[in-house]
């Protein structure tokens, strides 16, 4: 299993689909705690080896354990995680299934069980990274710091540290929400996406735009680096965003004047997303922004998920929301996340719009723009999703 896997995860904003159980799902139901649990140990005794009647099992073996993990109480908790940990065999699922899987069954016991019994699960510190009874422990770690919850408890907290002796991605994230931090999951009425020009300009103060900026943007130059760009776009990558996203770096012979970081300045860079501006109703407009709005709609990106996507389970989709800002600001993964805090206050940060054929213009557009302290280093990052089946070249 990678950890770093882009995987669909648990799909827990549902913002575009709420599915309703079927009748398979409603019958399993009133099997009760129990009788669940033995039907799907039963399953798992025919999944093996079993090429694809193996892989289907294994999906209702699966939607068992999500059950059970969603029911509250403790003898619930055991039985989802001995299914997905270690009932449910290996290589039944393709890695990625199976790993939405055990991010799936994390979350939702975090979201639906007492701390109290999930606190037994931490009894015995792994001595590895691999396997899933040490993965879904790791991710029930990431879900409890996003509600502030599990610090100060010996075992978890002895379990935590292990994860980090022996380097799990998630036990970098600290064990409790920075400030940073403060919308992930969070909704509030009536800032939901930005879909027009009117609501952008309402919500940021926008960016003038100059002959200073126009000139400065057609003296910058390329600076590829796809291992930084990766990092960038894995959010929108593992949400299943409609299109792959555009993160492009440049480089400026001379520092750039903060007021010429504005849309005539990003317009004049190579970028595909902005091709053809003008020739689409509406004006491109670019708005001053702060690190905390850009992390999290990377947080939400991955969270949520695309249309055609599932969401990452909120361990995961924090984690890939920090890489993506590391890699906006240009920050090697050392630096601890407040040192990351405290210099993106010296970073300008842009939010903007166009009107191309790039973007789908429905369901989310998102364009970002960051100029690091020493004004010649700059990252832009477009990403845009669509419920509707188009095959536009990207």
């Amino acid at each position: 299993m990678s950890h770093n896997e882009e995987t669909p995860g648990d799909g827990a904003s549902d913002r575009h689909r709420r599915e309703r159980p079927g009748p398979e799902s409603q019958h399993l139901a009133e099997l009760g705690p129990e009788g669940m649990y033995e039907a799907a140990e039963r399953l798992c005794r025919t999944a093996a080896g079993d090429g694809p009647r193996g892989a289907s099992v294994a999906r209702t073996v699966g939607q068992i354990a999500e059950t059970l993990a969603d029911t509250r109480s403790r003898v619930c908790v055991t039985f989802a995680v001995d299914l997905v940990s270690r009932l449910l065999p290996e290589g039944v699922m393709p890695p990625g299934d199976s790993d939405r899987l055990l991010r799936s069954v994390a979350a939702k016991l975090v979201k639906a069980q007492h701390l109290r019994d999930i606190e037994p699960l931490f009894g015995d510190v792994p001595d590895g990274v691999l396997g899933p009874a040490v993965e879904l422990r790791a991710c029930l770690l990431g879900e409890l710091a996003l509600i502030g919850s599990g610090t100060g408890r010996r075992s978890l907290d002895a379990y935590a540290e292990k994860l980090r002796e022996l380097g799990h991605p998630l036990a970098r994230l600290p064990r409790t929400r920075l400030d940073i931090e403060h919308r992930f999951t969070v909704r509030v009425r009536g800032l939901g996406s930005i879909k027009t020009a009117k609501q952008l300009r309402s919500r940021f103060p926008e960016a003038p735009s100059t002959d200073g900026g126009a000139v400065a943007g057609r003296g910058a130059g390329d600076a590829r680096d796809d291992g930084r760009a990766n990092a960038v776009a894995r959010p929108f990558r593992a949400g299943g965003w409609a299109r792959e996203p555009e993160a492009r770096f440049f480089t400026l012979p001379s520092p750039l004047s903060p007021d010429d970081f504005g849309m005539s300045f990003l317009k004049e860079l190579p970028l595909r997303c902005l091709e053809g501006e003008g020739s689409r109703q509406g004006s491109a407009l670019a708005c001053a922004t702060t690190p905390d709005d850009v992390l999290n709609e990377l947080f939400s990106a991955s969270y949520v998920g695309g249309v055609s996507g599932q969401g990452q389970g909120g361990a995961y989709a924090r984690l890939y929301a920090w890489e993506s800002l590391y890699g906006l600001m240009g920050l090697p993964a050392g630096v601890p996340l407040l040192e990351a805090v405290r210099r993106a206050a010296d970073y300008r940060w842009l939010r903007f719009m166009a009107f191309t054929d790039w973007f789908h213009h429905d369901t989310a557009d998102l364009g970002f723009a960051v100029l690091d302290p020493t004004r010649t280093r700059v990252a832009v990052l477009a990403a845009t999703d669509t419920d509707a089946d188009r095959d536009v070249p990207g």
